[in-house]
């Protein structure tokens, strides 16, 4: 199904914005501009068009003109009237820049002076025009073709001043002229809607904020090819607009994506599947200590986390990640989203981690990926059902490698003798020596009942014994204490989420806030 609808496209350099129309399929995102192109007669260029007009006692040139070089634009028709000259040649359209008045060069010329020109020229008049393809939105010229039933401007009323020359002027002939009309054998021009860029949305990225900063965009936002090619920076009249128009481009997307995982996966092994894929904003700490932003392309699949600059479009390309993490030893966790226009949640998925984040950014929707040695990713994402499909993508290819993997070991050591501590997704905690391999202690996963660390590398954890039901403290240290304890925590949630699949769910904090907005 095709979605159309009028826009505009920001320019920040010059700070205009032009009218476009926007085209989207399954597949691509096409931008068009209305352009006058001949559809008949002879093979003349549409570019330039020199058009005779034959003043009228009542209706005079039955056009008006807005613009003008104080205002740093052309001087560009913004009214044709119905059954009057500048209609009845066929030959002229709102939007036209009036290039030439009876051989006089306009350009930059300013609005008065063409009204002046254009009023003492005569019972006719000979004018050379170009369609202006990026009229700035401030003229606010109607979108249609010529007429009075069309003439639906694209705003409100323009600040510029719009003459009306279908007014007499000063005609030196009395008599009724016979009205301005084509010629048989002239070309036959029309005003179209014509392909100016075609973005294909496979792999491509949506960014609402200006590059790298904490800066929304007022309704309006940027869609990026796989390539690199950019549609600037699309601009909508409502809010609603723009979220309609960003939700729809996001499910293409992200259906183009699935379409991409599936074809990936006929490629892997059952054990080596992705589970998913997608854009991502990564904070990052500047060299002045600031914070920016910087496009990520994330992807869950078999045992691993990875995180690349460019998605993968091979099978080559999953070597080239920019991280790669043992999905076991990481933990997810959602920091931010908006419940309402002035307020937002903090979350904290899981209790008794550590808040390692300023959240003073302005981005809604972020998420953290904690590795191993204390350090973590901070993402973002635009939309909440994002962070939804993100949420629950990371439970279940953690689960997944869990029931895959079985059991993880680890070494480690205490009061001098190096040990093994093995957690088994059946049996629970195993401790034994490592030369010997002779069990000093085991503990199923109900029998912990807390923990607590230094932050660094020791930690102790608290069992039930079965028996006595007293707590026994067993203390160990670890190299690497963050990817034990977020071992810990995946088989531990993996385990209660076998037992209880309605229970994780239930913890879900994106999937039960992400309409309340």
């Amino acid at each position: 199904q095709t979605k159309t609808g009028i826009a505009l496209l920001y320019d920040e350099v010059s700070e205009n914005a032009y009218d476009i129309r926007l085209k989207l399929t399954k597949e691509v995102l096409t931008i068009q501009k209305q352009d006058v192109v001949c559809v008949s007669g002879s093979d003349h260029s549409a570019n330039h068009r020199t058009v005779t007009l034959r003043r009228q006692p009542v209706g005079g040139l039955g056009l008006s003109i807005k613009g003008g070089a104080e205002h740093k634009v052309p001087v560009v028709i913004s009214k044709i009237f119905k059954d009057q000259a500048a209609e009845q040649t066929g030959m002229l359209f709102i939007g036209d820049a009036i290039i030439q008045v009876n051989g006089i060069n306009v350009e930059s010329a300013t609005h008065e002076e063409v009204v002046h020109l254009l009023r003492n020229a005569g019972d006719e008049v000979t004018i050379t025009v170009q369609y202006l393809r990026e009229a700035p939105s401030f003229l606010k010229l109607p979108l249609g073709s010529p007429g009075p039933s069309s003439d639906h401007s694209s705003g409100t009323s323009s600040p510029l001043f719009d003459s009306g020359l279908h007014l007499n002027g000063n005609s030196t002939n009395t008599a009724p002229s016979s009205p301005s009309s084509p010629i048989a054998n002239e070309p036959k021009y029309e005003k179209r809607w014509l392909d100016t860029l075609s973005v294909p949305l496979s792999m491509a990225r949506i960014s609402r904020y200006k590059t790298g900063t904490d800066k929304l965009r007022s309704n309006a936002f940027e869609v990026l090819a796989l390539d690199g090619v950019s549609t600037g920076i699309l601009q909508f009249y409502t809010a609603q607009e723009s979220a309609d128009w960003l939700r729809a481009m996001s499910t293409n997307i992200s259906d183009l994506t699935l379409q991409n995982m599936k074809m990936a996966n006929k490629c892997c092994s059952p054990s080596d599947q992705v589970i998913h894929m997608g854009w991502v904003n990564e904070r990052l700490e500047g060299t002045d200590s600031s914070q920016i932003y910087k496009f990520k392309f994330l992807a869950l699949k078999g045992s691993s986390f990875y995180i690349f600059s460019t998605p993968p479009v091979s099978t080559l390309d999953w070597v080239r990640a920019e991280k790669i993490y043992n999905l076991c030893e990481v933990l997810f966790k959602i920091h931010k989203l908006w419940l309402a226009d002035d307020c937002w949640l903090q979350a904290s998925l899981y209790l008794g981690i550590h808040q390692d984040f300023d959240l003073e950014d302005q981005r809604p929707y972020c998420f953290s990926v904690m590795v191993g040695h204390g350090k973590s990713h901070y993402f973002n994402v635009e939309l909440g059902s994002e962070l939804a499909v993100w949420e629950k993508s990371f439970q279940r290819a953690i689960f997944l490698e869990v029931q895959r993997t079985g059991s993880k070991t680890y070494m480690c050591s205490w009061q001098g003798d190096t040990l093994c501590f093995t957690v088994d997704f059946a049996l629970g905690f195993t401790c034994f020596d490592s030369k010997t391999k002779n069990v000093l202690w085991r503990f199923k996963f109900s029998q912990l009942k807390g923990s607590s660390d230094d932050g660094k590398t020791r930690v102790k954890l608290l069992f039930q014994n079965l028996d006595t039901k007293q707590i026994e403290t067993k203390e160990l240290e670890f190299q690497d204490l963050t990817a034990v304890l977020h071992c810990i925590h995946s088989f531990i949630a993996a385990k209660v989420a076998s037992v209880d699949p309605v229970f994780i769910d239930s913890q879900s904090i994106a999937r039960r806030y992400m309409y309340s907005n």
